[in-house]
Protein backbone atom coordinates (compact mmCIF):
# COMPACT_ATOMS: atom_id res chain seq x y z
CA UNK A 1 0.00 0.00 0.00
CA UNK A 2 0.73 3.82 -0.98
CA UNK A 3 0.56 6.50 0.83
CA UNK A 4 0.03 10.08 -0.74
CA UNK A 5 1.85 13.19 0.88
CA UNK A 6 -0.85 16.15 0.21
CA UNK A 7 1.13 19.94 1.39
CA UNK A 8 -0.82 23.02 1.47
CA UNK A 9 0.97 25.67 -0.34
CA UNK A 10 -1.79 28.38 -0.92
CA UNK A 11 -1.37 30.24 2.17
CA UNK A 12 -0.68 33.75 1.33
CA UNK A 13 2.23 34.39 3.99
CA UNK A 14 1.30 37.80 5.24
CA UNK A 15 2.94 38.08 8.49
CA UNK A 16 6.58 36.46 6.44
CA UNK A 17 5.68 39.67 3.98
CA UNK A 18 6.23 37.55 0.87
CA UNK A 19 5.28 34.31 -0.70
CA UNK A 20 7.50 32.16 1.71
CA UNK A 21 6.23 28.81 0.29
CA UNK A 22 8.78 29.27 -3.42
CA UNK A 23 12.08 31.71 -1.03
CA UNK A 24 15.13 29.43 -1.72
CA UNK A 25 16.00 28.59 1.98
CA UNK A 26 18.45 26.18 1.26
CA UNK A 27 22.41 26.17 0.07
CA UNK A 28 21.45 25.66 -3.67
CA UNK A 29 18.43 27.65 -3.11
CA UNK A 30 15.99 24.95 -2.13
CA UNK A 31 12.54 25.60 -0.81
CA UNK A 32 11.10 23.87 2.22
CA UNK A 33 8.95 21.98 0.63
CA UNK A 34 11.48 19.83 -1.35
CA UNK A 35 12.88 18.49 2.25
CA UNK A 36 9.50 17.37 3.06
CA UNK A 37 9.51 15.93 -0.47
CA UNK A 38 12.49 14.30 -0.41
CA UNK A 39 12.11 12.49 3.00
CA UNK A 40 8.70 11.66 2.49
CA UNK A 41 10.08 9.59 -0.94
CA UNK A 42 12.64 8.53 0.28
CA UNK A 43 10.22 6.63 3.74
CA UNK A 44 7.68 5.08 0.78
CA UNK A 45 5.54 8.07 -0.05
CA UNK A 46 4.46 7.34 -3.40
CA UNK A 47 2.09 10.20 -4.69
CA UNK A 48 2.33 14.16 -3.87
CA UNK A 49 -0.62 16.68 -4.49
CA UNK A 50 0.35 20.22 -4.21
CA UNK A 51 -2.51 22.48 -2.41
CA UNK A 52 -2.16 25.59 -4.93
CA UNK A 53 -2.84 29.48 -5.77
CA UNK A 54 -3.85 29.94 -9.41
CA UNK A 55 -0.93 31.05 -11.64
CA UNK A 56 1.38 29.19 -9.23
CA UNK A 57 1.66 25.81 -11.41
CA UNK A 58 4.15 26.59 -13.61
CA UNK A 59 6.61 28.22 -11.01
CA UNK A 60 6.12 25.51 -8.90
CA UNK A 61 6.73 22.82 -11.52
CA UNK A 62 9.52 24.52 -12.38
CA UNK A 63 11.39 24.94 -9.17
CA UNK A 64 10.66 21.52 -8.51
CA UNK A 65 7.03 20.05 -9.36
CA UNK A 66 8.82 18.51 -12.44
CA UNK A 67 11.70 16.75 -11.15
CA UNK A 68 9.61 15.19 -8.32
CA UNK A 69 7.19 13.68 -10.82
CA UNK A 70 9.98 12.01 -12.60
CA UNK A 71 10.28 9.27 -9.11
CA UNK A 72 6.90 9.66 -8.37
CA UNK A 73 2.49 10.45 -9.37
CA UNK A 74 2.30 14.51 -9.21
CA UNK A 75 -1.11 16.17 -8.80
CA UNK A 76 -1.71 19.91 -8.51
CA UNK A 77 -5.34 21.60 -7.48
CA UNK A 78 -6.19 24.54 -6.47
CA UNK A 79 -7.60 26.70 -3.39
CA UNK A 80 -9.90 29.25 -4.78
CA UNK A 81 -13.02 31.01 -4.47
CA UNK A 82 -14.54 28.53 -7.28
CA UNK A 83 -14.53 25.69 -4.91
CA UNK A 84 -16.89 27.10 -2.84
CA UNK A 85 -20.19 25.74 -3.26
CA UNK A 86 -22.86 28.21 -4.90
CA UNK A 87 -25.24 28.52 -1.37
CA UNK A 88 -22.40 30.36 -0.04
CA UNK A 89 -22.65 34.40 -1.06
CA UNK A 90 -18.35 35.64 -0.85
CA UNK A 91 -18.24 39.02 0.73
CA UNK A 92 -16.68 41.32 -2.30
CA UNK A 93 -14.24 42.61 0.68
CA UNK A 94 -12.77 38.74 1.11
CA UNK A 95 -9.62 38.16 -0.25
CA UNK A 96 -8.13 35.52 2.74
CA UNK A 97 -8.29 31.90 1.19
CA UNK A 98 -10.96 29.43 3.73
CA UNK A 99 -8.41 28.13 5.74
CA UNK A 100 -6.70 24.63 5.93
CA UNK A 101 -9.98 22.35 6.20
CA UNK A 102 -10.67 23.54 2.41
CA UNK A 103 -7.23 23.43 1.32
CA UNK A 104 -7.27 19.72 2.56
CA UNK A 105 -10.63 19.30 0.89
CA UNK A 106 -9.00 19.66 -2.56
CA UNK A 107 -7.52 16.74 -2.53
CA UNK A 108 -10.56 14.62 -2.58
CA UNK A 109 -10.60 14.27 -6.29
CA UNK A 110 -6.95 12.93 -6.71
CA UNK A 111 -6.43 11.04 -3.16
CA UNK A 112 -7.62 7.54 -2.96
CA UNK A 113 -5.25 5.92 -0.67
CA UNK A 114 -3.74 6.97 3.03
CA UNK A 115 -2.31 10.01 3.21
CA UNK A 116 -0.39 12.90 4.97
CA UNK A 117 -1.11 16.49 5.37
CA UNK A 118 1.51 19.35 5.97
CA UNK A 119 2.40 22.55 5.49
CA UNK A 120 4.64 24.05 2.81
CA UNK A 121 6.87 26.12 4.67
CA UNK A 122 7.72 24.54 7.40
CA UNK A 123 10.46 21.71 8.02
CA UNK A 124 9.90 18.47 9.87
CA UNK A 125 12.68 16.56 10.05
CA UNK A 126 13.81 13.15 8.53
CA UNK A 127 12.48 10.46 10.99
CA UNK A 128 8.82 12.17 10.95
CA UNK A 129 8.15 10.85 7.87
CA UNK A 130 9.37 7.45 8.36
CA UNK A 131 6.99 7.18 11.42
CA UNK A 132 4.04 9.03 9.83
CA UNK A 133 4.55 6.35 6.33
CA UNK A 134 4.82 3.61 9.11
CA UNK A 135 1.58 4.30 10.96
CA UNK A 136 -0.42 4.78 7.48
CA UNK A 137 0.23 0.96 6.29
CA UNK A 138 -1.32 0.55 9.76
CA UNK A 139 -4.18 3.02 9.75
CA UNK A 140 -7.33 1.91 7.74
CA UNK A 141 -10.29 2.03 10.27
CA UNK A 142 -13.00 4.44 9.51
CA UNK A 143 -12.55 6.86 12.23
CA UNK A 144 -8.84 6.59 12.97
CA UNK A 145 -6.01 9.57 12.37
CA UNK A 146 -2.98 10.47 13.73
CA UNK A 147 -0.74 13.47 14.33
CA UNK A 148 2.87 14.32 14.44
CA UNK A 149 3.39 16.17 17.77
CA UNK A 150 6.27 18.53 18.36
CA UNK A 151 6.49 19.74 21.88
CA UNK A 152 5.48 23.49 21.89
CA UNK A 153 8.70 25.10 22.90
CA UNK A 154 10.00 24.06 19.97
CA UNK A 155 7.55 25.20 17.58
CA UNK A 156 7.59 29.13 18.67
CA UNK A 157 9.52 31.97 16.96
CA UNK A 158 11.67 34.91 19.18
CA UNK A 159 10.44 37.31 16.29
CA UNK A 160 7.07 37.51 17.38
CA UNK A 161 4.01 35.66 17.71
CA UNK A 162 2.54 32.54 15.92
CA UNK A 163 -0.49 30.33 16.10
CA UNK A 164 -0.51 26.47 16.94
CA UNK A 165 -2.78 23.76 17.64
CA UNK A 166 -1.90 23.22 21.81
CA UNK A 167 -2.86 19.62 22.07
CA UNK A 168 -3.53 16.61 24.88
CA UNK A 169 -2.93 13.25 25.18
CA UNK A 170 -3.85 10.49 27.22
CA UNK A 171 -1.83 8.02 28.65
CA UNK A 172 -2.11 6.01 25.44
CA UNK A 173 -0.92 8.44 23.20
CA UNK A 174 -4.21 9.04 22.23
CA UNK A 175 -5.20 12.99 21.70
CA UNK A 176 -8.14 14.03 23.30
CA UNK A 177 -8.20 17.95 23.03
CA UNK A 178 -6.97 20.32 20.63
CA UNK A 179 -7.13 23.91 21.39
CA UNK A 180 -5.92 26.26 18.61
CA UNK A 181 -4.26 29.09 20.05
CA UNK A 182 -3.79 32.10 17.78
CA UNK A 183 -1.28 34.22 19.68
CA UNK A 184 1.70 32.35 21.54
CA UNK A 185 4.64 34.73 22.41
CA UNK A 186 7.99 33.62 23.56
CA UNK A 187 8.64 35.82 26.74
CA UNK A 188 12.02 36.74 27.11
CA UNK A 189 11.99 35.39 30.30
CA UNK A 190 11.71 31.74 28.11
CA UNK A 191 7.80 31.86 29.45
CA UNK A 192 5.28 30.75 26.31
CA UNK A 193 2.02 32.37 26.84
CA UNK A 194 -0.75 32.75 25.23
CA UNK A 195 -1.43 36.90 24.68
CA UNK A 196 -4.56 36.38 22.51
CA UNK A 197 -6.56 38.61 25.30
CA UNK A 198 -3.66 40.67 25.93
CA UNK A 199 -0.43 40.51 28.16
CA UNK A 200 0.59 38.70 30.49
CA UNK A 201 -1.48 35.98 28.93
CA UNK A 202 -1.91 32.64 30.03
CA UNK A 203 1.16 30.34 30.82
CA UNK A 204 1.46 27.42 28.26
CA UNK A 205 3.34 24.56 29.19
CA UNK A 206 6.57 24.04 26.94
CA UNK A 207 6.62 20.31 27.07
CA UNK A 208 2.71 20.07 25.47
CA UNK A 209 2.55 18.57 21.86
CA UNK A 210 1.73 21.06 19.62
CA UNK A 211 0.25 20.30 15.71
CA UNK A 212 2.15 22.18 12.95
CA UNK A 213 -0.25 20.44 10.81
CA UNK A 214 1.08 17.26 10.18
CA UNK A 215 -1.83 14.63 9.97
CA UNK A 216 -2.01 11.34 8.60
CA UNK A 217 -5.42 10.35 7.28
CA UNK A 218 -7.47 8.14 5.31
CA UNK A 219 -9.81 9.02 2.03
CA UNK A 220 -12.97 8.30 4.20
CA UNK A 221 -12.14 11.59 5.41
CA UNK A 222 -12.92 13.99 2.93
CA UNK A 223 -16.93 13.00 3.34
CA UNK A 224 -16.59 14.74 7.07
CA UNK A 225 -14.30 17.33 5.53
CA UNK A 226 -16.68 18.32 3.05
CA UNK A 227 -19.98 17.98 5.62
CA UNK A 228 -17.97 20.68 8.24
CA UNK A 229 -17.05 22.75 5.80
CA UNK A 230 -20.45 23.25 4.35
CA UNK A 231 -21.48 23.94 8.06
CA UNK A 232 -18.35 26.43 8.47
CA UNK A 233 -19.72 28.61 5.57
CA UNK A 234 -23.42 28.01 6.87
CA UNK A 235 -22.34 29.81 10.32
CA UNK A 236 -20.56 32.25 8.77
CA UNK A 237 -21.75 35.81 9.19
CA UNK A 238 -21.77 38.09 6.48
CA UNK A 239 -18.70 40.66 7.43
CA UNK A 240 -16.69 37.11 8.30
CA UNK A 241 -14.35 38.11 5.58
CA UNK A 242 -10.93 36.84 7.66
CA UNK A 243 -12.92 33.45 9.17
CA UNK A 244 -11.17 29.96 8.03
CA UNK A 245 -11.97 26.46 9.04
CA UNK A 246 -8.83 25.39 10.44
CA UNK A 247 -8.03 21.52 10.53
CA UNK A 248 -6.84 21.58 14.53
CA UNK A 249 -10.43 22.63 15.06
CA UNK A 250 -12.01 20.31 12.93
CA UNK A 251 -10.32 17.53 15.06
CA UNK A 252 -11.06 18.20 17.80
CA UNK A 253 -14.74 18.51 17.20
CA UNK A 254 -14.82 15.24 15.36
CA UNK A 255 -13.29 13.75 18.45
CA UNK A 256 -15.40 15.10 20.63
CA UNK A 257 -18.56 13.66 18.31
CA UNK A 258 -16.99 10.64 18.68
CA UNK A 259 -15.96 10.19 15.22
CA UNK A 260 -12.74 10.10 15.27
CA UNK A 261 -9.78 8.79 17.27
CA UNK A 262 -6.31 10.30 16.70
CA UNK A 263 -3.19 9.11 17.59
CA UNK A 264 -0.28 11.42 18.55
CA UNK A 265 2.67 10.40 16.78
CA UNK A 266 6.27 11.10 18.63
CA UNK A 267 9.36 11.89 17.05
CA UNK A 268 13.05 13.35 17.51
CA UNK A 269 12.74 15.13 14.15
CA UNK A 270 13.75 18.96 14.72
CA UNK A 271 11.52 21.36 13.57
CA UNK A 272 11.54 24.92 12.36
CA UNK A 273 10.03 27.19 9.64
CA UNK A 274 9.60 30.50 8.69
CA UNK A 275 6.76 32.59 10.26
CA UNK A 276 8.87 35.63 10.01
CA UNK A 277 11.62 37.03 7.66
CA UNK A 278 13.23 37.31 10.62
CA UNK A 279 13.22 33.76 11.05
CA UNK A 280 15.01 33.28 7.91
CA UNK A 281 18.87 33.72 8.37
CA UNK A 282 17.97 30.92 11.32
CA UNK A 283 16.63 28.55 8.98
CA UNK A 284 18.96 28.49 6.10
CA UNK A 285 22.15 27.78 8.95
CA UNK A 286 19.71 25.04 10.20
CA UNK A 287 19.70 23.63 6.45
CA UNK A 288 22.82 23.92 5.42
CA UNK A 289 24.81 21.96 8.30
CA UNK A 290 22.42 19.50 7.71
CA UNK A 291 23.52 19.08 4.61
CA UNK A 292 26.92 19.51 5.67
CA UNK A 293 26.57 16.60 8.04
CA UNK A 294 25.05 14.11 5.14
CA UNK A 295 21.61 14.01 5.94
CA UNK A 296 21.05 15.70 2.96
CA UNK A 297 22.77 15.60 -0.57
CA UNK A 298 25.00 18.31 -1.32
CA UNK A 299 21.97 19.38 -3.64
CA UNK A 300 18.38 18.04 -3.99
CA UNK A 301 18.60 19.56 -7.41
CA UNK A 302 20.88 16.80 -8.90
Amino acid sequence: MGATLLIMAAGMGSRYGGNKQVDGLGPNNEILMEYSIYDAIRAGFDHVVFVIKPGMKELLAGICGDRVSKKVKVDYVYQDFSSIPSFYQIPAERTKPFGTVHAVLMGKSVINQPFCVLNADDYYGVSAFQTAYDHLQKQAAQGEGAMVGYMLKNTVSKNGTVSRGVCKADADGNLTEVVETLKIKLCENGEIRDIDNGEPGVLLDPEAPSSMNFWCFSPWMFDELEAYFHNFLKGLAPDAIKAEALLPVFVDDMMKAGKMSVKVLTTDAQWFGVTYKEDKPNVQASLKALHDSGVYPASLHE
